[in-house]
Order: structure tokens, then C-alpha cells, then sequence
């Protein structure tokens, strides 16, 4: 599902990533741990396309990601890639459910608008009832109409993983997403991946330092000075 050559990343003088190799197949869930400044979150970005390697290749599902123009990128990203951070990046003026319609919005409404009328109403029907399903799935039924400073921060992080699932992607990626939360949610939340996991399909990659996390991943990778250990 992701395949990444010799990947390269400086900034500067600081060579970051030095000649990565990196693999996930379908379904597999990796941890990439390491201390801070290793080039952890930086290879997240590049694998998620967020960020140009200097050198190297990237393919996810097939595609050489590369290839694709400024435009072609964002649709690859909006149909197959989802993300979740440590910060939830949620729209406060939104409620939970219109935040977990925004990828899917995007897709629909066209060049990147996330304009409810650009949308016909039986298109945005079938999408609010997609995301009030994913609302259900990791637990938050009967919270669609509360905005973000209503819910606590582990339901905040909930609404994000059902923001990043909306479009079904074919990869996750998480950067410390339980690195804000007390250990219970933590918990929780680590559970609600492999949930999801087996019930999507989707691979996920996470960075982390939460080593309770990593451990119930397939696999775990350790990036120290921009390589793998």
C-alpha cells in the first residue's frame, strides 16, 4: 500500500531524512517511534504528501505520488490519504458533524470549496447521514450538533479520526494523535484504531512516543538521526 525509495529530506545545512526506505501493506498498522528531531513527523509528511522529498520516490496504492500535478495531488490526497494530528485542527464555528462532512464537501463542491449550497441537497443528505455514521463508529452518536468547545478533548480527537475515515481512505496517517490526552482517553483512543482497522481496512502509520500505543501496532520502527534502527 506505501512505498517509499531512498527518501531525502534537508532543510538548510540539516539533513533530516537521509536515503529512507520505508513499506505497509493493506491493512497494517506501523508505529515510527524515535526521540525528538529524528524525522519522524517530517517522513509522515512526505509519505502524506504534505511535504516534497528532495530525493526519492513515494507510492501509495500504486501511484507514484510525484507524478502528480499541484491539482491531481489534492484530489489523490482528498480521496485516499486521511490525517490525524495531536492537535484536532477542528473548525470551531462547525459542529461535530459538519467537521467530519469537510473532506467529502470538498470533494463535491468542487476547487477545494467547502460551500454547503454549492452542493445539491440529495448529495448533501447522503453525505451528513455518511458522517453521522462515522460519528457513531467511534462513539460520538447524539453529539453531531455540539461544536468543539463543547466536547472534552478526547471526543475532540474522535471527531478528527471520523473527519480523516469520511472519504474511506486508503491510508491514515497519525502524528502523536493520543499526545494531548490523559492516559485513560489515551487508552480509548488506542483501541478505537485497531477497531477501526478492522472494521475499514485501512493501513495506518502513526508516530508516536507513547510506547503503549506503538506496542499493540504490527510493527514498530525506530527512525533515530533521519534512519531507520
Amino acid at each position: 500500500m506505501i512505498v517509499c525509495n531512498k527518501i531525502n529530506k534537508t532543510f538548510g545545512q540539516l539533513r533530516v531524512l537521509k536515503n529512507v526506505d520505508f513499506s505497509a501493506e493493506a491493512g497494517e498498522i506501523v508505529s515510527i517511534v524515535g526521540a525528538s528531531g529524528a524525522g519522524k513527523s517530517t517522513l509522515l509528511q512526505v509519505m502524506g504528501t504534505l511535504l516534497p522529498p528532495d530525493g526519492g520516490s513515494v507510492f501509495i496504492d500504486g501511484t507514484d505520488v510525484s507524478s502528480l500535478g499541484s491539482s491531481a495531488l489534492s484530489g489523490f490526497r482528498n480521496e485516499k490519504i486521511g490525517f490525524v494530528f495531536q492537535f484536532h485542527h477542528l473548525l470551531p464555528e462547525f459542529t461535530a458533524e459538519e467537521n467530519v462532512m469537510i473532506p467529502a464537501l470538498i470533494r463535491y463542491s468542487g476547487k477545494g470549496s467547502v460551500f454547503f449550497n454549492n452542493i445539491s441537497r440529495k448529495e448533501l443528505g447522503r453525505i451528513r447521514e455518511r458522517a453521522d455514521i462515522m460519528l457513531d463508529e467511534i462513539g460520538l452518536s447524539g453529539r453531531q450538533d455540539h461544536k468543539p468547545s463543547e466536547l472534552s478533548g478526547g471526543e475532540q480527537q474522535r471527531v478528527a479520526i471520523a473527519r480523516a475515515l469520511m472519504n474511506d481512505p486508503a491510508v491514515l496517517f497519525a502524528d502523536e494523535p493520543t499526545g494531548n490526552l490523559d492516559s485513560k482517553t489515551k487508552e480509548d483512543i488506542h483501541g478505537l484504531f485497531l477497531n477501526l482497522r478492522d472494521k475499514f481496512g485501512a493501513t495506518i502509520v502513526i508516530v508516536t512516543h507513547d510506547l503503549s500505543l506503538a506496542e499493540r501496532s504490527d510493527r514498530i520502527l525506530t527512525l533515530k538521526d533521519g534512519e531507520f534502527v
